[in-house]
């Protein structure tokens, strides 16, 4: 099971889907603010880095589910 250790205050717990593993599940949200608070990036430094190293990151059956508090218009 494939796991950001960065972002264990962001976890929600696991999710699944039929006939795949169990899988990491985060609030984007919150990983947004750990790189904020913790590795001093502006809120767009945040967003963009997100979107690019572990959003759109696929790492197999395994990829960890993303949760977003509202729908992003910009991933609808």
């Amino acid at each position: 099971m494939k796991e950001y250790p960065i972002f264990e205050a962001a976890k929600l717990g696991y999710g699944t889907r039929l006939n795949f593993p169990f899988v990491a599940v985060y609030d984007f949200d919150k990983c947004v603010d750990i790189l904020q608070e913790e590795h001093d990036m502006t809120f767009e430094q945040a967003i963009e880095w997100m979107e690019f190293n572990v959003v759109n990151a696929y790492m197999g059956k395994d990829t960890p589910i993303f949760i977003w508090e509202k729908p992003d218009p910009d991933y609808v």
